[in-house]
């Protein structure tokens, strides 16, 4: 089929389907979508809390339990060990469908009476606080990550050992305060690197190692701003530097990134892929308008997607692990196939629609918290030919009588679960982070806006008051209560960490690992992308500020190639295209 213009409802701004697109909906038996691609992601992302813990009480024992659930979300939250316990069983909350409201609100409803364990977690050892996790040991404050070992603090973090705040690193070793690195080894400050060693302040480096501020750089050894040293002159200036000083990389810190801006990035952040679009897709093939994905094929509107492989899946968020023919699901993975708006179902979930919770299930419709069942719709159980012809009226019904928000959006048989039932608030979900609206705006919205209740500490040091270097540090401050020198909130410094400080020779951070976390990931690009052209006129950049240090092939008029990046037009960024870039760095 030829490609087809539609309005979307929620922005009411056109988007196009495109032939490819008429065929992976037709494969899966779903009726075209009436939302944008951005607006079908902004809905997922609500429904994802991805690092924000609240204190509740648990529904069985009434004891206090931390979940990324919040109490005001109304949810039933236990343990996950008792979720998994055989104490209950989530068919006892068993309802017969009722053909005289809509379906969405009997899914609420369900929803509401089903216990939900507080977290989600797989094969954890000593980890504490961690969660949304597969197979951590020793550590602390680790979120969307994987098989890593004695990290603090970081955001997908997979394959790593012995590294704190990081974000999207994986393979690493002894990294700090780094974002998208790949088999790197004491990388301190950088971006978007691999295969590199004793990095500091670079971004988009490969293969190299001793280098200081640099961009651009393939198997290069003792840079500084991607000027040439000798070992013994390298070592010099660093040593001038004082990176062991919180003023020493303050200062050097804002040098680097001086010098970032007038160096090209590729429009596209991404390595070793073949006919792929979005930002910080690598090792792919055939993926597109997809964001964070590594390792998979045949996709398109896909994010968060870095444990491989998945492929022919469309308008997933979270997770992955080997899933295949999956659409607008939140938080499924690990085998998973033909599962469809859907969250947290795992493992190897099939065939699976409008569920939430389930567990190595298939052939369910509308149910909630079920673990190993089949040919269930609302928890209750059908046989399979009863199952089939249920679903099928129940589809019918959803498009005669179907949910509609508060803001009056139709929600018939093809959507995903609207903003507005999201048990998180929307503050605390990564929506914020790619679409950051104002609590009037979600409370008009009715999304839901929801605080962490903080403990009352007693600020014994303010972070200013702590020596410049790590040398005079001393374990004192292991009692101190501190202020955050951003958000002036309390935190403190915890002794594996301070070990790690010591051992890396790295000054003590003056902000809370939350402001250090938004710091960081204020660097990385948002999923929206932007059609633009290479910045590249000939001997120069557009704006003139970096010369070429080649010829290109097209000479000294402008390059006429054009892209979708995700650098947005007012960006700083000199954005070059594939094969303007690679004659610059390669």
């Amino acid at each position: 089929m030829e490609s087809e213009t539609r309005k979307c409802q929620n922005c009411k701004k056109d988007f196009t389907i495109e032939s490819e697109d008429f065929n992976f909906y037709e494969k899966i038996k779903v009726p075209l979508p009436t939302f944008c691609p951005l607006c079908r992601v902004q809905r997922r992302m609500a429904f994802r809390n991805e690092r924000k813990l609240f204190r509740v009480k648990d529904a069985f024992t009434g004891l206090d339990i931390f979940s990324t659930y919040p109490k005001e979300s109304g949810r039933k939250i236990i343990t996950r060990e008792a979720w998994f316990g055989d104490s209950w069983d989530a068919m006892e909350y068993e309802t017969e469908y009722d053909f005289s409201k809509p379906f969405i609100k009997q899914l609420i409803e369900i929803e509401m009476k089903v216990p939900m364990y507080n977290f989600n977690v797989l094969r954890m050892v000593n980890s504490p606080y961690a969660f949304n996790a597969t197979g951590l040991k020793n550590s602390y404050l680790v979120v969307n990550s994987n098989y890593s070992e004695d990290c603090m603090y970081g955001n997908a973090i997979d394959r790593c050992k012995d590294c704190v705040d990081n974000s999207h690193v994986n393979h690493s070793e002894r990294c700090y305060e780094s974002f998208w690195l790949e088999k790197c080894y004491k990388c301190y400050f950088s971006q978007r690197s691999m295969d590199s060693r004793n990095l500091w302040f670079c971004r988009g480096c490969v293969g190299c190692n001793d280098c200081f501020g640099s961009v651009n750089l393939r198997k290069a050894s003792y840079c500084i701003f991607n000027k040439q040293y000798t070992k013994e002159e390298y070592k010099r200036e660093i040593e001038k530097m004082k990176l062991d000083t919180d003023s020493g990389i303050k200062e050097a810190r804002k040098k680097a990134r001086d010098f970032w801006f007038t160096q090209p990035v590729k429009y596209h952040q991404g390595l070793r892929n073949l006919n792929c679009s979005g930002s910080y897709v690598t090792d792919c093939k055939n993926v597109n308008d997809s964001y964070l994905v590594r390792e998979s094929e045949n996709m398109r509107y896909c994010q968060y997607l870095q444990v491989p492989k998945n492929k022919d899946n469309y308008d997933v968020t979270n997770w992955g692990e080997n899933i295949e023919l999956c659409y607008e699901t939140m938080e499924c993975g690990e085998n998973s196939y033909n599962n469809k708006f859907s969250r947290n179902c795992w493992p190897a979930c099939r065939n699976n629609e409008y569920c939430v919770h389930l567990f190595s299930s298939s052939d369910c419709f509308g149910c909630v918290g079920l673990k190993k069942r089949q040919y269930c719709i609302l928890n209750k159980q059908y046989s399979k030919e009863e199952y089939f012809t249920m679903v099928e009226k129940i589809k019918k019904h959803m498009n005669e009588m179907p949910y509609v928000d508060s803001q009056g959006i139709v929600y018939k048989y093809g959507e995903f679960f609207p903003i507005e039932i999201s048990p998180f608030g929307y503050n605390n979900s990564i929506a914020m982070q790619h679409f950051p609206i104002k609590k009037e705006e979600a409370e008009n919205k009715k999304y839901g806006w929801i605080e962490i209740e903080r403990g009352e500490y007693v600020i014994t040091k303010k972070a200013s008051e702590f020596p410049d270097s790590i040398s005079d540090v001393n374990d004192e401050i292991l009692k101190e209560v501190i202020e955050c020198e951003n958000c002036k909130k309390a935190y403190r410094i915890l002794e594996n960490e301070l070990i790690f400080y010591r051992k890396e020779k790295l000054p003590i951070p003056r902000m809370c690992h939350d402001c250090r976390h938004e710091r960081r990931i204020s660097d990385r690009l948002t999923l929206h992308l932007y059609k633009r052209s290479c910045m590249c006129s000939g001997i120069s950049d557009e704006t003139n500020t970096y010369k070429n240090t080649v010829k290109h092939v097209h000479g000294d008029e402008p390059c006429s190639e054009e892209f979708k990046t995700g650098y947005a037009p007012n960006q700083s960024e000199i954005v070059y295209c594939e094969k303007c870039y690679q004659q610059e760095v390669y």
